[in-house]
């Protein structure tokens, strides 16, 4: 167990410097003999006395034992539902309310019932007892505090061969744990000794995992089942698909076999809402999207591959490289790729073309990640090479309605907070994290800090590396490349996994994690009128092409010089080069 506190301080801040001299003795008493009290005295040969100028101590050790601690717990939950009814699905719930409104016994104890709750709700209307006297002023207080972050955990991978934190979920119970994936992206990673297993740490236990598990290959991603907590799905390096009880303990229950599964590592894995809660799907850079069953994964259910041609060839598909999924819309999915292309998906069409609804043109480069608003989810947000950008879905084959400005380092993960519709989280390549509201600051970000495991506390931050990026140099005490980050439900606190192996977790200040009065609606008009600009650009471009078609069918065709072509690109790319020297 590694546990460390550094302080670090100026030594001019504290103490005092001692100064010491050398001097000769000197008496300070001398009392002189007096003979005539010898008479009292009775002589002793030989006589031994020993004089100690403090007072005798003895030392004591006491060893108390030591207290067995258990942690328990009760959960409250939405019950009285029958077993065949999801109580996240409205239609369900709706229609077996309606079933028991049309019993005789329920209209009886409504009956029954009516009269004594109308007596309690005209003595609560009488008077406001939680009425809020000073809420303008609390409000005021809000506004003046400045967004803030500290480190108030670390977790560290408790192998000596450190590796990546590739993914993060949190429990769906409260969050009280966190379930990390840990594995080595670098290309030909041949350390030896290097173990596969991933962590569920205990946020109340942080210093020892509560869970380990033991896959037959690295995990990439690991997601909690929101429905039945204890089932754990996790996405490997190897292409299989592997799904844990963890009240079984940490070895599969069961994974899907090496010649039905992917054929590259597993970057995307998702449960999908259903009556038995054990569908799930799956993306890989093979080109595939998979659906699984984990009561039967010899085999997956279906299949789509990612042929943006609808031709549905696998050697034209493109890698998926993120995943994501959005209970609101059940039959859609977002798929980013590592050619820098969005595919949004419908799983409801008929043949596998059709089920690649539209194609977003996003990043160059791979897309690390897409998310859909929690609020919004028409609106989604991705990441990838060194911009966060915002689309919406009601725009077609169009560019972004809003995006970040360019970092010097690689944007490497994105998530949106779960109780603000307008603020995100983005992980660099140069361990810094940075937190974005888009209804204040649009060109810069409310807060900046450089994540570490170096320091308990630091108002800054500290980076990451991914993927298919270059490998980052990580000192002791330089930039650790941060290469995951996830919000709790109630977006006080952000994890960040760094390239080391660390998980950082950062209490949020409460002014970037508490939704204020007619936010929601801000945002929507914003998103709305991002929109209604992108469409009148759309439109003037599209113009400005037919105007320019125009003038070529009028003017006779010039062959251009390729040569003066060349020179003249090669020139502009010097000039812009030179430029952004200047103003750095």
């Amino acid at each position: 167990m590694e546990i460390k506190y550094e302080y670090s301080r100026k030594r001019s801040e504290f103490g005092r410097p001692c100064s010491f001299s050398d001097f000769l003795a000197e008496v300070t008493a001398d009392i002189p003999p007096d003979p005539s009290l010898a008479d009292d005295f009775i002589p002793q040969d030989p006589v031994d006395f020993a004089v100690q100028e403090g007072p005798v101590m003895a030392l004591h050790e006491v060893n108390t034992e030591r207290v067995q601690v258990s942690v328990r717990g009760v959960n409250h939950v939405e019950g009285g539902w029958p077993k065949h009814v999801d109580p996240k699905n409205s239609e369900l719930t709706t229609r077996y309310r309606e079933e028991v409104e049309r019993e005789e016994v329920y209209t009886k104890t409504v009956q029954r019932l009516g009269s004594l709750v109308e007596h309690y709700i005209r003595q609560n209307n009488t008077i406001d007892i939680y009425e809020e006297y000073f809420e303008e002023e609390e409000e005021e207080e809000e506004e003046e505090e400045h967004p803030s972050a500290k480190t108030i955990n670390v977790l560290r991978d408790p192998n000596a061969i450190r590796r990546m934190v590739t993914h993060l979920s949190w429990h769906p119970d409260a969050n009280r744990a966190v379930a990390v994936a840990y594995c080595s992206l670098d290309f030909q990673d041949s350390r030896k000794d290097m173990n596969s297993d991933s962590y569920v740490w205990d946020l109340e236990k942080p210093y020892t995992p509560e869970l380990t598990l033991k896959p037959s290959s690295p995990v990439v991603t690991l997601e909690y089942n929101s429905k039945d907590w204890y089932h754990m799905l996790g996405g490997c390096y190897n292409g299989q698909i592997v799904y844990w009880d963890t009240r079984k303990g940490g070895l599969p229950v069961e994974m899907t076999p090496v010649e039905f599964s992917h054929r590259d590592p597993v970057y995307g894995a998702c449960w999908l809402p259903s009556r038995t809660g054990t569908e799930c799907l799956s993306g890989s850079t093979d080109g595939q999207v998979l659906w699984w069953d984990i009561r039967k994964l010899s085999q997956p259910s279906e299949k789509l591959i990612l042929d943006i041609t609808r031709e549905d060839q696998l050697n034209k598909a493109l890698g998926a490289i993120s995943l994501d999924f959005a209970p609101v819309l059940p039959t859609k999915f977002l798929v980013g790729t590592e050619q820098g292309i969005i595919v949004s998906c419908n799983r409801d069409a008929k043949t596998p073309p059709e089920k690649i609804a539209n194609i977003f043109r996003s990043h160059i480069g791979a897309v690390y990640t897409v998310t859909r608003n929690p609020f919004f989810p028409k609106v989604f947000l991705s990441v990838g090479d060194w911009t966060a950008r915002i689309w919406t879905e009601e725009l077609m084959d169009s560019s972004s309605i809003m995006e970040t400005k360019y970092h010097t380092a690689y944007l490497l993960d994105v998530c949106w907070s779960p109780v603000k519709p307008a603020v995100f989280f983005t992980a660099r390549s140069d361990g810094i994290l940075d937190v974005w509201d888009f209804l204040f600051h649009q060109k810069e970000p409310s807060l900046s800090l450089k994540v570490g495991p170096q320091h308990l506390w630091d108002p800054r931050s500290t980076p990451r590396a991914k993927r298919h990026h270059p490998p980052v140099p990580c000192p002791q005490m330089s930039n650790d490349p941060l290469l995951s980050v996830r919000s709790q439900d109630n977006g006080q606190i952000v994890g960040c996994g760094t390239k080391t192996g660390s998980v950082s977790l950062l209490e949020i200040s409460p002014g970037l994690c508490t939704l204020r009065k007619n936010e929601k609606t801000l945002t929507s008009t914003m998103f709305e009128r991002e929109m209604r600009r992108e469409k009148v650009l759309q439109e003037k471009y599209r113009e400005r092409q037919l105007r320019e078609q125009e003038k070529k069918k009028a003017q006779p065709e010039e062959k251009e010089n390729p040569q003066e072509v060349f020179k003249q690109a090669q020139a502009d790319f010097f000039s812009n080069i030179k430029a952004e020297q200047r103003r750095r």
